[in-house]
């Protein structure tokens, strides 16, 4: 198990109290091991993805080494790519890898290792033909070498997501640590809720139309920390 109460306290930025409230209440995924609660980091990112909006509105301000996440300069760098070929999860993440930057040092074939474990343990398919490939562990050591891919696939493939639908978008994360990638996963949560934006993902539209939305997006999440500074 990667995580004590301790953690995942520090991680979503609530009290240990809270988090004994939500296991007593059989909300967070947890085990008992040696009368202790410990946690798993893939289930975390989960949780935190699929089932808890207010909970990700806590972790949009989430900062390492006192450097905020911008997620648009992170889509920025990893780019918007279309087409992305394949009919099975293993040949699209590949395909997709083969498009979008790589950092200096590490091999496709590792990230994509990395990202088929992570699928292999439990489907990154969030609904709606979205699905969000990270590896379980940072393989990036720099800020500088993290991204965020928007990969459109040439046709739907099944993910295995709960809601049954083959995944057309991806999301490929490469972060550098277990509190960043969650700030990460929040913001795309957030966007992936709303339907306009899903729309604009079935629709593939222009590279800048979708840039600017987040960014919009992406603004109002910073006044909105800062009115309640």
């Amino acid at each position: 198990m990667d995580f004590k109460i301790k953690d995942v306290a520090a991680m979503l930025q609530v009290s240990e109290k809270t988090v004994y409230r939500w296991i007593k209440e059989k909300k967070i995924p947890c085990y008992r091991i040696q009368h202790q609660y410990r946690f798993n980091r893939a289930e975390i990112n989960e949780w935190v993805l699929s089932n808890k909006i207010e909970l990700s509105s806590n972790l949009l301000d989430l900062k390492l080494a006192g450097q905020p996440t911008n997620f648009t300069y992170l889509l920025a760098k990893g780019g918007i790519h279309s087409g992305i070929p394949g009919t099975t999860v293993a040949e699209v993440l590949h395909n997709a890898l083969e498009m979008i930057p790589k950092p200096a040092g590490i091999t496709i074939e590792e990230i994509a290792g990395a990202l088929l474990n992570r699928e292999q343990m439990m489907s990154t398919a969030i609904g709606h033909g979205i699905a969000i490939p990270h590896p379980r562990n940072p393989i990036v050591t720099t800020i500088e070498d993290a991204s965020v891919s928007i990969c459109f696939l040439e046709q739907p493939v099944d993910f295995g997501a709960l809601d049954g639908k083959p995944v057309h978008t991806l999301f490929v994360l490469l972060t550098i640590s277990p509190r960043r990638h969650l700030e990460v996963l929040s913001k795309i949560s957030h966007l992936c809720q709303i339907e306009a934006f899903r729309v604009m993902l079935e629709n593939r539209v222009p590279e800048r139309q979708l840039l600017d939305y987040i960014r919009e997006k992406e603004s109002g999440w910073q006044q909105k920390i800062a009115g309640q500074a």
